[in-house]
């Protein structure tokens, strides 16, 4: 007998999966980036314009556009805006117009481009329950001012959200219109909140707010959770949390922290560290006491920002200069934190400390300091 051995069927082909992107705020955002894509990517709460993969311009109608950021705050007139959406809005060179007519310096115009882009990326990339579509080769009427890493936007985002989840874990206030509660013992404000506490009427939102001031919105919205929590500010009567907010509670919470771990590895170095968690004793404004006949000198350890606070009484002799403490010395606790002060939490971004680093325009320096002069008013 003759046996006849039949050898195996060879292996049947494989094929290998593709390496997904590292998980992000937006797959579909860091998948574009991957490939270096050029287009818009909108979603339910604005549009990211991509070129070469990097973030080149956001909108979004929960922000005042760049021409609000440039006219209201007197950076450019409306005059000058108009012409350069006339002449160069079809060849979508707006910003070189305006930089080459002399409208506007080329630093300024890097500044608010930046502060429109994040604040604009923080509501677009929100999450939502709608679809997104990426339109191939779409470019924008202003044209490149200054490209940012999709890794940044996102970095930045998630660290807006924790932020304002560490003033005021309840989001009502960013949409919803607004009323101011009287109280007897009302806490001094900031001037910036001062100027916002003014536009709430009962009917007013975040958003119609930062239109009237010319404000970023994101910063529209940490002086307003800051109201909230020392009891200042709530939403009108009748008025409910737009289910977006939960979902994006829900969201974040979801948020693997390998996931953040990864945003945050990405940062560049020497950045500030994040802000240190609000504590519950926060949450309620120290009562108001009399000043005392000599006020004590404050301690004030050094990179940290001072609250700035109305007294009650106004000091008999201004205190004596004092020498500051080492960096590793402890700050000195004096009373609870004021949830209307900034100090333990960071402003929203510095976009000059990155053009510090890329731009060789020569008047970065001086648009630093007069952005720092004009915030202090």
């Amino acid at each position: 007998m003759t046996t006849v051995r039949t050898p195996p069927p060879p292996p049947l082909p494989v094929r290998q999966r593709a390496v997904a992107p590292a998980a992000g705020l937006s797959p579909m955002l860091s998948r574009l980036a991957a490939e270096r894509a050029t287009g818009v990517l909108v979603r339910e709460c604005g549009s990211l314009y991509l070129s070469e993969g990097q973030v080149v311009h956001a909108e979004s109608p929960a922000t005042p556009g760049l021409d609000v950021l440039l006219t209201v705050r007197g950076a450019l007139n409306a005059e000058g805006w108009r012409e350069a959406i006339a002449e160069a809005g079809a060849r979508r060179l707006v910003g070189r117009f305006l930089v080459d007519r002399g409208r506007i310096a080329k630093g300024a115009l890097e500044l608010c481009h930046l502060g429109a882009l994040y604040d604009a990326a923080y509501f677009v990339l929100g999450p939502s329950s709608a679809p997104s579509r990426f339109r191939y080769g779409a470019a924008h009427w202003l044209g490149p001012v200054h490209p940012v890493p999709v890794a940044a936007v996102e970095r930045e985002t998630l660290r807006r959200r924790e932020l304002l989840h560490r003033i005021w874990s309840d989001p009502a206030t960013d949409d919803a219109p607004l009323v101011r509660i009287e109280r007897l013992d009302e806490p001094a404000v900031a001037p910036r909140q001062a100027a916002v506490l003014g536009r709430v009427d009962g009917t007013r939102t975040a958003a119609d707010i930062s239109r009237a001031l010319g404000r970023p919105a994101f910063h529209t919205l940490v002086d307003l959770r800051r109201l909230a929590a020392a009891g200042i500010v709530a939403p009108a009567p009748g008025t409910e949390v737009a289910a977006r907010h939960e979902e994006r509670e829900r969201f974040d919470a979801a948020i693997p922290a390998e996931a953040r771990a990864a945003l945050r590895a990405t940062s560049p170095a020497g950045a500030p560290p994040g802000p240190a968690p609000v504590t519950p004793a926060a949450m309620t404004p120290a009562p108001a006491t009399p000043a005392p006949a000599t006020p004590a000198t404050p301690v004030t350890p050094v990179g940290t920002a001072t609250a700035r606070t109305t007294p009650t009484a106004p000091p008999a002799a201004p205190p004596a200069p004092t020498a500051l403490p080492a960096r590793d010395t402890p700050p000195l606790t004096l009373a609870p934190p004021d949830p209307l002060a900034p100090p333990d939490t960071p402003a929203p971004p510095d976009p000059l400390a990155h053009l510090a680093l890329t731009s060789t325009d020569p008047d970065v320096s001086l648009l630093r300091r007069l952005r720092d002069a004009l915030e202090a008013l």
